[in-house]
């Protein structure tokens, strides 16, 4: 029997599909952060009983995407966020960030349901400091599927 290895979480891809004008650049971020799901609950109060309260499972909750990678110029996703929060052209799509192994092959894929851009940060430009400029994409979605 082969050693279990957990899979690097480094070596993903962002696929934005549905957005007009994407390419092959606008796949690769240096992070992405929000694939969590939170289940909230209601406390209950029985009479009578003063030791504890009931919770009852009320709903999910997801948190934002958030999605940082190197700025680019001519980006048909940075197009897409700018139509939604300059000119409140909101077209939600869904997104798949898929986990890749060392071939280059899907490990697991999250599908991001109806997501939409909610903010958009450029890093600060500082003149003494030597490094990239990295851009903030922050989407939000109704919920995710692993496929």
């Amino acid at each position: 029997m082969a050693a279990y290895y957990p899979p690097v979480g480094f070596h993903f891809t962002v696929d934005f599909s549905e957005v007009p004008d994407s390419n092959s650049n606008d796949n690769q971020f240096q992070s992405v952060s929000g694939l969590s799901v939170d289940l909230e609950t209601e406390e209950i109060a029985e009479g009578g009983e003063n030791r504890f309260k009931y919770k009852i499972p009320v709903r999910t909750k997801y948190p934002n995407l958030v999605l940082k990678r190197g700025m680019l110029v001519d980006s048909g996703v940075i197009e897409w966020v700018r139509n939604a929060v300059e000119d409140f052209d909101i077209l939600p799509v869904d997104i798949r960030v898929t986990l890749l192994d060392e071939k280059h092959e899907s490990l697991q894929t999250w599908n991001v349901v109806h997501a939409y851009p909610v903010k958009w940060s450029v890093a600060d430009l500082n003149a003494e400091e030597n490094k990239i400029v990295i851009e903030t994409i922050e989407l939000t979605y109704h919920y995710f599927k692993i496929l």
